[in-house]
Parts: C-alpha cells; structure tokens; sequence
C-alpha cells in the first residue's frame, strides 16, 4: 500500500463536523453525555486523546471492558478546530526526515498543544490493518478549546457497542459490521499533514 494511503484519516463526518472517540469511567463520560460537556472533573490541564476510528477506540478500551474505559463517547467537534489543531501539531516521535536533530524536535514536541500518532488501524476482530490510524494528543490551549470551543455533541455509544461485541462473540459478523459508523477518508490539505505524517 503506497504510504499516502497509510497515513491518511479515516473518520466519519459532517460538512461541519468530525466525529472523534474517547473512553472514560462512568463518572465523567455520563455526566458528559447528559450535558453535552465535560464535567468539572475532566482535567483541562491533562494531555486527553482524541481517536476519529471507532474500530481503534475499540482496540484501546477493550470494547468498554478496560478499567476506566466503561464509558466511551462518540464527540462531534468541529472541524475548524480539528484542522486548528493538526496544524499545531508536533509528531510524537523522532523522525529525521520532519526534524533536522531530536533536540529540535523535544523542544517541538515540549511546545505543542498538540501531538500526533499513527498506528495501525484495526479490523472488527481488532487485528491490525496494513494501514495507519491518527490519534491525536491535546494539551495545553488545545484541551482547553476542545472543551470550551470545539465539541459540538457528546454521544454515549455504549450500549451500541456492547451490542457489536456480543454479535461477534455470537459470530454474527455480518450484523455487527452494519452497526459501524461509516468512516471514510476525510479530506484534509496534504501541507496540513506534511509536518506529522512519517
């Protein structure tokens, strides 16, 4: 697979909107749905992570099973500021090709309100794809305009994937694959990701 398909963000989205994953405890993730904010509780000076794969989402939280992973939340966010946010981006390891010496990239990487990884994508059953999926870290001014600016929508969609989980462990793959969210490749400016993307 060329490597302008491996990296490449796959999500669903609106013209207005990109729906992005998060995992949570109970304790933050329902009183966010509820309110369509996160709550006091929700630590604004913490690097959080935003997964637009819902299928790597699962890969991270165990579809809902992992401790403090009970609660996971489907966020539409804007996507000025998904793009604003890319764009102030720093890769989240060294890559001599992007950064002409690693102290130049710490001192990036130190300065960024936001970060960039790839990893692999996964299929239903979790296994990894030949090809990459973004997660992207934010701190700082970009956690802070996450929550106060950005989300649009908090969805709990957890009873939709404990519902996927036992379709698959029932070896009904056919039903849980229809109750994915469609992603498609989102159309982002090559420049946007020229600096992040290995």
């Amino acid at each position: 697979m060329a490597e302008e398909a491996t990296y490449r963000i796959r999500a669903s989205f609106t013209a207005e909107t990109i729906t992005v994953y998060q995992a949570y405890s109970a304790h933050i993730g329902l009183s966010a749905a509820r309110d369509g904010r996160f709550p006091a509780a929700w630590q604004r000076d913490r690097m959080t992570w935003i997964k637009p794969s819902f299928l790597w989402m699962m890969y991270r939280c165990g579809w809902a099973t992992k401790d403090g992973q009970e609660t996971v939340l489907a966020v539409e966010m804007s996507r000025e500021g998904f793009a604003w946010a890319l764009s102030h981006a720093c890769l989240s390891h060294y890559r001599p090709v992007l950064h002409p010496e690693q102290a130049t990239w710490k001192r990036q990487l130190k300065q960024a309100p936001a970060r960039v990884q790839w990893d692999p994508e996964r299929d239903v059953y979790l296994r990894p794809l030949p090809y990459r999926s973004l997660q992207l870290g934010l701190a700082g001014e970009a956690a802070h305009r996450y929550a106060d600016e950005w989300v649009r929508a908090i969805t709990d969609v957890t009873p939709r994937i404990q519902r996927i989980h036992r379709l698959l462990r029932e070896g009904n793959r056919a039903e849980a694959e229809r109750l994915l969210p469609v992603e498609a490749l989102y159309p982002v400016e090559d420049h946007v990701l020229a600096h992040v993307r290995p």
